[in-house]
């Protein structure tokens, strides 16, 4: 059996302010002007253990969107029935934006770099989260992105057009690389305009300009450094994995996008409309959910409410999201 062993560490609090959209007519760095906006005082780090690693969740802030966007399958009634019971607004998602830092063999590793400013005005938090833990940009050794979408990428290029990381070495899955930035991605499967799916491209290619010399392009299934292992999870994106972080017998599987949250994409079985190829994208989902299920290995989601830590139970109709207690 596998687990998270926590750290009994005071969580630190800061605030994380805003909610962005990924709206139909709204530009990748345009905010949502009718989305609700959060109380302040949400947690930006989350420090435990995995075996003899440590590990830190960083809010990087808060996206969001229309629920249909993220439940492209769903019916509209029960999708307004669903978000009800579980108290969300039914006219906008709000999707968190959790990167993992770990420190294995003396180096200090980022998992996803975050969204930046390309999704709305309430990404980039994770320099100030950084420097809640005593840390900066220049402490990072390695960033390793599960695949190059703006949210997960963003935050590699600085306000003044240089590497964000500016130490670190930038690990990227080769074919998300060369879908997104070699070629001219057709973007028609995603379910927002033409304009924003033109500025949506046009932030990818931006975001990684100035690692593009120096990028390590890896193969879906390859081990980044000891401890560090990826999972081949394409389908939302032809390059995306999974990570699965091991130290002993203790593991943590963290799920990139294969799914936006639990409320549609876990406790129901919607699919994103985001997904570039949906069945490989849901086969994915349940080869990789399978594994966690019955291994019960504990799960880091991306986008899940903060920090994005439980475990998925599977049920006799799916799955189920159960969120591990926060441990002081």
């Amino acid at each position: 059996m596998t687990s998270i062993t926590l750290n009994r560490r005071k969580i630190v609090l800061s605030a994380v302010l805003g909610a962005t959209g990924l709206a139909p007519g709204g530009s990748a760095g345009e905010a949502r002007a009718q989305a609700p906006q959060p109380p302040s005082g949400n947690a930006g780090h989350y420090r435990f253990r995995i075996g003899e690693i440590g590990a830190t969740v960083l809010s990087d802030g808060l996206i969001g969107g229309p629920p249909r966007i993220y439940a492209s399958d769903a019916p509209e009634q029960e999708l307004q029935e669903v978000l009800k019971r579980a108290f969300l607004p039914t006219d906008h998602l709000m999707l968190n934006l959790n990167t993992l830092l770990i420190e294995v063999g003396g180096r200090r590793v980022l998992l996803e770099a975050g969204a930046g400013q390309t999704m709305g005005p309430n990404g980039g938090r994770i320099f100030a989260r950084l420097a809640e833990i005593g840390l900066s940009a220049h402490d990072i050794d390695v960033v390793v992105v599960s695949h190059t979408h703006p949210d997960h990428v963003g935050n590699l290029r600085a306000a003044d057009g240089l590497p964000a990381f500016p130490r670190a070495t930038i690990f990227a899955p080769k074919p998300d690389w060369d879908f997104f930035v070699r070629g001219e991605p057709d973007l028609s499967y995603m379910p927002v305009p033409e304009d924003f799916r033109r500025r949506f491209a046009a932030a990818i290619k931006r975001s990684v300009e100035p690692i593009a010399n120096g990028v390590e392009l890896y193969q879906p299934g390859a081990e980044i450094v000891p401890g560090l292992t990826t999972i081949a999870a394409a389908g939302h994106t032809p390059g995306m994995v999974s990570f699965l972080v091991h130290s002993g017998r203790e593991q943590l599987l963290l799920t990139a996008d294969l799914a936006y949250h639990p409320i549609v994409n876990v406790d129901r079985p919607w699919r994103p409309g985001p997904d570039r190829d949906k069945d490989a994208a849901l086969g994915a989902r349940r080869r990789i959910f399978d594994r966690a299920a019955a291994d019960r290995i504990p799960v880091l989601g991306f986008h899940y409410p903060f920090p994005g830590l439980g475990h998925l139970l599977r049920t006799d109709s799916g799955y189920a999201w159960v969120p591990a207690g926060w441990q002081f």
